[in-house]
């Protein structure tokens, strides 16, 4: 057997494993935005550091609270969501299947990037920030 086909048989399943990753970590399977509070953001990992949270989802006062896992995508987006700690949030998501081991994250859901929600004036049980008697509404 000649050097070349050796070197072709290694180098074959290298560039298979490689496009195989490539996918996965670009394509999304579907993508979507979740509200709630932040409720936990940690950095987790032996070797593979990632940042892992939970998000409070509230449907109504109450009402048993609903939690959505998490990975940030990177750590601009974690700052920011440590930033945005104890309000309510938009995060923008996608999510990713096929990833092989927890240490692209632990979840398939990535953040790819929060903003602060609009308020809930009116909802029953929420306390909204008072408003001006001089303000228009």
């Amino acid at each position: 057997m000649s050097f070349k086909r050796i070197f072709l048989a290694l180098l074959l399943p290298v560039l298979l494993v490689t496009a195989y990753f490539w996918v996965v970590l670009h394509w999304s399977y579907s993508s979507g935005e979740r509200a709630g509070w932040i409720q936990k953001l940690s950095d987790k990992g032996w070797v593979c550091k990632t940042w892992e949270g939970e998000l409070a989802l509230v449907s109504m006062p109450g009402a048993q609270v609903e939690k959505f896992a998490f990975t940030a995508a990177n750590d601009e987006v974690a700052a920011e969501i440590a930033k945005l700690m104890g309000r309510r949030v938009n995060l923008h998501y996608e999510e990713r299947v096929g990833l092989p081991t927890s240490c692209f994250g632990d979840t398939r859901h990535f953040v790819t990037k929060v903003t602060v929600s609009a308020d809930l004036s009116g909802l029953p049980g929420i306390l909204a920030p008072a408003v001006p008697a001089s303000a228009p509404r």
